[in-house]
């Protein structure tokens, strides 16, 4: 389901296995990426339908509005079955669908090493389809049109649960805050004091989003800095501009 009618390209595609993965663990960079005049969209791989809290259309409604906070030029939400997310051709080939559709240079997804088993699926199937979208001789269609062959340049794994080594930790200090209100439009999610006879689930504890802060300002000490947001490389950075990456004092 296309939740926006744009379907130009973009510089960046980030991927999540639910509806909020991308708003939780990479929001504040993707706002960076638009605020340096480059297009972001989003494709949530299920409705996160098996969740404990709100409902396939709740979820929908909020995923519309995250998408309207944050400025996406699109948002496409795939129905690969939450809690169902096996890697098969047909789930491969939707994701190539999204990629050649999109034509990003950058793609983001979940990291390879995660507490819930969807999110491990989901960055198998994004890392895979970000190969797979290159070759030619594999085809898919828009409508009855075939697309074009398309491979991202640069694919990074966010963090989401397990606190893992980032390779690389991207300064998000101006954007941290903005990126709190893409979060809270998945209100059915997260701690609320007028429902607080709901069922507990990890990230609906009222300690689960001040930690995420907690983790995004030791990120940025890390690096100097407010806040932070670390992200896990596959393959090695190459760098062509040294001083663009190292710059000098000013």
């Amino acid at each position: 389901m296309t939740l926006t009618a744009s379907s130009e390209p973009v510089y960046a595609l980030a991927f999540g296995a639910h509806p909020d993965d991308v708003e939780l663990a990479c929001g504040a960079t993707l706002l960076k990426i638009m605020g340096e005049g480059h297009n972001v969209a989003v494709c949530d791989l299920t409705a996160g339908e098996m969740g404990t809290l709100g409902t396939t259309e709740t979820r929908r409604l909020e995923a519309a509005l995250a998408t309207e906070r944050m400025g996406y030029t699109a948002r496409e939400q795939l129905d690969l079955g939450d809690s169902e997310l096996f890697y098969s051709k047909e789930n491969l080939n939707q994701i190539i669908r999204i990629i050649r559709k999109y034509q990003p240079e950058t793609v983001f997804c979940n990291p390879p090493d995660e507490r819930h088993p969807d999110h491990m699926k989901a960055s198998r199937l994004v890392c895979d389809a970000c190969y797979y979208a290159g070759l030619r001789k594999i085809e898919t269609f828009s409508g009855d049109l075939p697309q074009a062959a398309h491979r991202p340049r640069h694919l990074l794994c966010y963090i989401q649960f397990r606190q893992l080594d980032p390779d690389i930790i991207i300064d998000v200090s101006a954007t941290f805050e903005r990126s709190r209100s893409g979060i809270e439009a998945f209100g059915t999610q997260f701690h609320r004091k007028e429902n607080s006879d709901e069922p507990q689930t990890m990230i609906n504890r009222k300690e689960f989003l001040p930690g995420l802060e907690a983790r995004a300002r030791a990120l940025g000490e890390q690096i100097g800095v407010m806040y932070g947001e670390g992200f896990l490389l596959p393959t090695p950075l190459g760098i062509g501009n040294f001083t663009s990456v190292f710059p000098p004092r000013t």
